[in-house]
C-alpha cells in the first residue's frame, strides 16, 4: 500500500509532460507571448530609429557645412620688409587672392575661404601660424613676402638654387582632428594648389615672352618657368603615428563600456553589506562606500586602460615644442604626460561610468543596456567628428564627455592647442551632477526591489 502513495507521490511530483506548440492548453501562453514579444520588438525598433538617427544625422549634409572650415588666405608678397620697395610689382600674391575670391563667388559649396589682411596679424607670417594653432582657423594659405622677388630674381639673374614651393605655404595641423583634415581639409587645398598652378602657369608664360624680356635666357632656371611657383604645406601637428588612433577615436568606446559593467559586476559585492546573517549597514554609509570603491575602481581600471597604449609605444616622454614650429609628437607635460594622460582617463571614466550606474539603477537590467546605446552613440558623434560640420542641434556635444576627453587627449599627445582646465572642468561637472543624482537613483531601486519590479 505504502509503495502505492510513494509512486502517486513521484508522480505527482515529476514535471508535466511536454507539449506542441499549438496545443489548447497553452492558447492564453500564446496570446500572452506574442503580445509581449510584439511590443519588445516593436520598442527596440522604435529605439532604433531614434537613437541611430542621432549618429547618422551628425554626418547628415555635411557637404553643405564646408564654409564652417575656415581657411585664411593672406597676402605678404611684397608686404613685409624688405620687399615693400621691390621694383617689380607683386604678382604672384594677387594671384593666389584672385583665385581665393573666384572661389568664394562660385555658386559652388566650398571650403570657408577668407582673405585676410597682413595688417590683421601685423604684418607677421609667424601669427598666422600662431592662429592656425591657436584653432581659429583650420587652414591657411600664405604668400610669403619674397615670393614675386624670388621668381623674378631667378629668371633675370639665372638663380639655379630656385625652388618654387618656397612661393607660399599651406599652414595646417592635421592632430586637431585627423579625419576631418584628410576628407576634407588636405583634398581642398590640393584642388587649391592645382588651380593656381592652371592659372598662373600661362599668364607667367605670357609676360616672359613679351617684348620687354626677349632678351631672356629662359633654358638657365627651367623650374623657374614651369610650375614657376608651388606650395608648401607646413604640418604644425601632424597625426602619427598610427598606433595613437585608438586612444583618440575607437578606442575610448571600450572606456565607456568598461566604466558600464562595473555595475554589474561590483553590485553583488556590495549587497553583501546589506543581505545575510549579520546586522545591515547603514543606508548612508553603504551609498558612501559604493560611490568610492566604484571611483577607486574606475582609478585602476584607468591605469591599465592606459597602459595599453603605453605598451604600444605611443609617445608619452617627448619634450613639448613651440606653438609654431612643426613637431612630431611634441607632449605638452613631458615625461610626465603618462600621467596626466592616465589622471585624464580616470576622470573621464568616472564621468562616463557614473551616469550608467545611475541609469542601470533606475531603469534596471534589460533595460539600462538602452542607455548604454544611447551614451555611446551620442558620446561617438560628439566626439570623433568635428562639430563644425554638424547641424547646430548638436552644439550641446561640447559638453558631452567624450569631446572633452578627445580634446584633452590630443593636446597630451600631440600638443595642440590646450584647454585642459576647461575639459577637465566639464567631466567634473558631470562627476559632481552624478554624485548628486545617486541617492535617489538608489531609492528608486530599492523601492522597485520591494514591488519586485
Amino acid at each position: 500500500m505504502s509503495d502505492k502513495v510513494d509512486m502517486a507521490e513521484a508522480a505527482n511530483e515529476a514535471p508535466p509532460a511536454g507539449v506542441s506548440f499549438f496545443d489548447p492548453a497553452l492558447k492564453a501562453v500564446r496570446r500572452r507571448v506574442y503580445y509581449l514579444w510584439g511590443r519588445t520588438v516593436l520598442l527596440l525598433c522604435v529605439f532604433i530609429l531614434a537613437v541611430l538617427s542621432l549618429f547618422w544625422a551628425s554626418q547628415f549634409r555635411v557637404e553643405k557645412s564646408y564654409p564652417a572650415l575656415t581657411i585664411w588666405v593672406v597676402d605678404f608678397d611684397g608686404q613685409v620688409e624688405p620687399y615693400t620697395n621691390q621694383t617689380q610689382t607683386p604678382i604672384i600674391g594677387p594671384a593666389v587672392t584672385n583665385l581665393a575670391q573666384e572661389i568664394i563667388d562660385s555658386p559652388a559649396i566650398t571650403l570657408g575661404y577668407t582673405i585676410k589682411s597682413p595688417a590683421d596679424f601685423n604684418y607677421n607670417p609667424w601669427a598666422v601660424r600662431q592662429g592656425v594653432y591657436d584653432e581659429h582657423a583650420y587652414a591657411a594659405v600664405l604668400v610669403n613676402a619674397n615670393a614675386t622677388a624670388l621668381l623674378y630674381d631667378a629668371v633675370n639673374n639665372g638663380n639655379t638654387s630656385y625652388d618654387p614651393a618656397g612661393a607660399a605655404q599651406f599652414i595646417i595641423i592635421s592632430a586637431r582632428d585627423e579625419t576631418t583634415y584628410s576628407n576634407y581639409i588636405v583634398p581642398g587645398l590640393t584642388e587649391f594648389a592645382n588651380r593656381l598652378r592652371t592659372s598662373f602657369g600661362p599668364r607667367w608664360i605670357q609676360t616672359l615672352t613679351g617684348p620687354n624680356n626677349r632678351s631672356l635666357d629662359l633654358s638657365r632656371v627651367p623650374q623657374a618657368i614651369n610650375p614657376a611657383i608651388d606650395v608648401t604645406t607646413v604640418d604644425l601637428r601632424p597625426f602619427a603615428p598610427a598606433i595613437a588612433t585608438p586612444a583618440v577615436t575607437i578606442g575610448l568606446i571600450y572606456l565607456i563600456i568598461l566604466a558600464f559593467f562595473n555595475f554589474p559586476f561590483l553590485m553583488p559585492i556590495h549587497a553583501l553589506f546589506i543581505k545575510g546573517d549579520h546586522p545591515p549597514l547603514k543606508i548612508p554609509q553603504w551609498l558612501l562606500w559604493r560611490l568610492l570603491s566604484n571611483i577607486a575602481a574606475y582609478f585602476f581600471l584607468s591605469l591599465f586602460y592606459s597602459l595599453v597604449s603605453l605598451a604600444f609605444q605611443i609617445p608619452f616622454s617627448n619634450d613639448p615644442a613651440p606653438d609654431t614650429v612643426p613637431a612630431a609628437n611634441p607632449n605638452a607635460y613631458g615625461r610626465g604626460s603618462f600621467v596626466v594622460f592616465w589622471m585624464l582617463n580616470w576622470v573621464g571614466m568616472t564621468a562616463l561610468g557614473l551616469p550608467c550606474e545611475n541609469m542601470a539603477m533606475i531603469l534596471g537590467f534589460p533595460w539600462s543596456s538602452f542607455f548604454l546605446i544611447f551614451w555611446v552613440i551620442t558620446n561617438v558623434a560628439t566626439g570623433f567628428y568635428a562639430l563644425d560640420l554638424a547641424a547646430g542641434f548638436f552644439r550641446w556635444g561640447y559638453v558631452w564627455p567624450l569631446h572633452r576627453i578627445v580634446e584633452a587627449l590630443r593636446t597630451i599627445l600631440f600638443g595642440t592647442h590646450s584647454r585642459i582646465g576647461l575639459d577637465f572642468g566639464v567631466l567634473f561637472v558631470w562627476i559632481a551632477v552624478s554624485i548628486a543624482l545617486f541617492p535617489i537613483a538608489s531609492l528608486i531601486m530599492r523601492w522597485k526591489m520591494k514591488r519586485g519590479l
